[in-house]
């Protein structure tokens, strides 16, 4: 598998470097060179294989050489040991579960599955890897559940003060080992522009064996792309052929893996990119016009990006034809005050407790499909993280219903501790190079 920049066609490089550069020097992003075609007859007959087996096969094909069959089915096999089930809520709805994993959220899929590559194509005695993640909410818990213990690694994560949900933060904070927290006294898009920052920085550079665990890594995008395979093959199962798939979009990785998805064979109708009010894209798609803006600080927190680093991906993947892109994504944004009757309206209608991510995947179907009457399609709102970490949000009678896990309980007694950072760059810098 060979890569370029999106910046630079004419770059080459393997993916085990792709992987642990994360980003080229030229600041744009790794993308195949080539998509491969998953195999047609794997992809008529996928209800009949698990989710690691699809996992494996998606993998091998674009991956190739680059990692062993056995070992990189062992590696999958490690990594993505939870379910992903699209739960059915009426006759064409159906909501994807992605928060089995270990820090209740879609993210485990790309932290745990990048963190076994960086500790497979790691050797004895090479230069310590610092892994450098910006989080928005849930990216962080994920890469330090996936990172804890792995040997030769050192993990810092930087996250926006006062704009992380409780149990994110101690997520974040309360691991210690070779996971550090920083606490920046700014916004997402200050902490994704500190860690950009640090790479194409010479000094850090020459010093640091720097890589981001953020979707900005290839080796994230990748297995994300497993879960929209996988949900297919649940819906084909049950009869259903033709399908939308609706994804609460921040930084627009998981919708990313979607599109990747679907130039790699998935049959997938149409997207649709539902964001809050930070809605950079849905604005691009009406009006032609790229601009990016501050974020602003929302119910649904993880989609709090001004600057979707992965709208880039998405271009590359049409060609820059925007035409082409609006034919298979729909966009829409919504308020706080829509989240929440949102929520309410998933509660007494479907008789299900969505986090405020999911509710605004939710009513973004329900507005295509008051767009498009006449569209019958399956349609999947994919639910990214378990609503036990949003228990400000909800209404008395809705939280009542959610169900605390084990591993959030056992948060609440281990302490916290983070460093505190302003945005300036040259105060982060300062921060790395003490170690």
């Amino acid at each position: 598998m060979k890569l370029y920049s999106t910046n630079n066609k004419d770059l080459r490089v393997s993916f085990k470097e792709a992987v642990f550069n994360s980003m080229p020097q030229d600041k744009g992003l790794y993308m195949p060179v080539e998509i491969p075609q998953l195999d047609t007859e794997f992809v008529q007959n996928i209800e009949q294989y698990s989710l690691p087996e699809i996992a494996y096969q998606v993998a091998s094909t674009l991956l190739k050489e680059e990692i062993p069959a056995e070992d990189l089915r062992a590696l999958i096999n490690d990594a993505i040991n939870f379910d992903a089930p699209a739960v059915q809520l009426d006759d064409k709805t159906f909501v994807l579960e992605l928060f089995h994993g270990p820090s209740l959220a879609f993210k485990d899929f790309g932290a745990r599955f990048m963190s076994r590559v960086m500790a497979y194509f790691l050797k004895d005695g090479e230069q310590l890897l610092d892994v450098l993640v910006a989080t928005s909410g849930d990216t962080g818990g994920a890469v330090a559940l996936g990172f804890l213990g792995v040997p030769n690694t050192r993990v810092t994560i930087l996250y926006p003060e006062g704009k992380v949900s409780p149990i994110q933060e101690l997520q974040l904070t309360t691991n210690g080992e070779n996971i550090r927290a920083v606490e920046v006294k700014g916004t997402f898009d200050d902490c994704q522009a500190l860690v950009k920052q640090a790479f194409a920085d010479r000094e850090l550079n020459a010093k640091f064996r720097l890589t981001s665990a953020n979707s900005i890594n290839i080796s994230r995008l990748i297995p994300q792309t497993f879960y929209y395979f996988n949900t297919y093959a649940q819906l084909k199962k049950q009869g259903f052929e033709d399908v939308i798939f609706s994804v609460p979009s921040g930084n627009f990785g998981n919708i990313g893996a979607g599109l990747l998805a679907y130039k790699l064979g998935l049959p997938v109708k149409q997207f649709i990119a539902a964001t809050n009010v930070n809605d950079t894209v849905p604005r691009f798609l009406e009006s032609g016009v790229y601009e990016t803006r501050p974020s602003t600080q929302t119910y649904s927190n993880a989609m709090d990006v001004g600057a979707p680093s992965n709208w880039v991906r998405i271009m590359d993947l049409f060609d820059q034809d925007v035409e082409a892109v609006k034919k298979m994504v729909t966009s829409y944004r919504f308020t706080d005050d829509e989240t929440l009757e949102g929520i309410k309206e998933i509660d007494k209608n479907l008789n299900y407790v969505a986090c405020p991510h999911t509710a605004i995947a939710y009513l973004a179907i329900e507005k295509y499909r008051n767009e498009n009457p006449a569209d019958n399609s399956a349609a999947v709102f994919l639910s990214t993280a378990h609503a036990c970490k949003f228990p400000d949000i909800f209404p008395a009678e809705i939280a009542a219903k959610i169900e605390i896990p084990v591993q959030v309980k056992a948060l609440e007694s281990k302490p916290k501790h983070a460093d505190q950072l302003g945005i300036d760059f040259e105060g982060f810098k300062e921060y790395l190079l003490k170690g």
